[in-house]
């Protein structure tokens, strides 16, 4: 059955008016995964790339229960005009250091750019959008069916880097082994837009994995996709996004 909504993913971008927050501070990346033992893995050509077991069981762990203490906001019942309906609890901070942290201090940049394909990424990646948000969905909350937009960045630095934003970057804090049921990732590969007489292909979900690493093309290219709604437990999201120069 094809989707009955699209709509887009949230308005706010790094460069939008936020109020003052404290930055948190964020615990250490430790214990990680050996870079050795991760390798990118296009589960769908040109469209989704995973990174399985790119953080482990403890330290999402000790991330799901730092998290737990930010002053999470729950997002509004009736979307503005043109946004997908979402449902879920969130905390959004522009934080460069922790983004840059998140890039160089895992084996993120070292995977991506060895993986270096500007037909792939888009572009020559630079790091990460400074735009870090939190998202917690509870049983009954969900994220329907919507595109991501890609947006323009500034990456500090001597002199600030000009970006911007080509895949979106999911980090999967829980899973069903945490008691999180439903909350799944799923992407529809046709386009509702265009008509065909061809059989209409199956959903692509990603299940929840804790630790998981899930990058997704977005901005033009951008497949719609949904959050399924959870059905018990929490499922808690790390987002941010691949930055190209431009």
């Amino acid at each position: 059955m094809a989707p009955k909504k699209k709509g887009k993913s949230e308005g706010l971008t790094a460069a939008s008016p936020q109020p003052a927050k404290a930055t948190p501070n964020w615990p250490a990346f430790t214990p990680l995964v050996p870079k050795s033992d991760l390798a990118l893995e296009e589960v769908l050509q040109g469209q989704i790339v995973t990174i399985p077991n790119f953080w482990t069981a403890t330290l999402c762990k000790n991330y799901v229960s730092f998290l737990s203490s930010l002053p999470l906001t729950t997002t509004p019942g009736k979307p503005k005009k043109g946004d997908a309906v979402r449902v879920n609890d969130r905390f959004q901070i522009d934080d460069p250091v922790f983004a840059e942290r998140l890039w160089s201090q895992t084996a993120l940049k070292s995977l991506v750019t060895e993986a270096q394909r500007k037909e792939l990424w888009g572009g020559e990646v630079v790091g990460l959008n400074p735009n870090i948000r939190i998202y917690r969905y509870s049983k009954g909350q969900f994220f329907d069916q919507h595109y991501d937009d890609s947006n323009n960045v500034t990456l500090p630095g001597a002199p600030p880097t000009l970006a911007r934003t080509t895949w979106t970057l999911l980090l999967y804090l829980t899973s069903p082994a945490t008691g999180c049921i439903g909350g799944e990732t799923v992407f529809y590969p046709y386009s509702p837009r265009k008509k065909s007489k061809d059989p209409t292909p199956e959903p692509f979900v990603v299940d929840l994995e804790a630790g998981l690493a899930l990058l997704h093309r977005h901005g033009a290219d951008c497949m719609l996709h949904e959050g399924r709604e959870v059905t018990d437990g929490e499922k808690w999201v790390i987002r941010s996004d691949l930055c190209v120069k431009r």
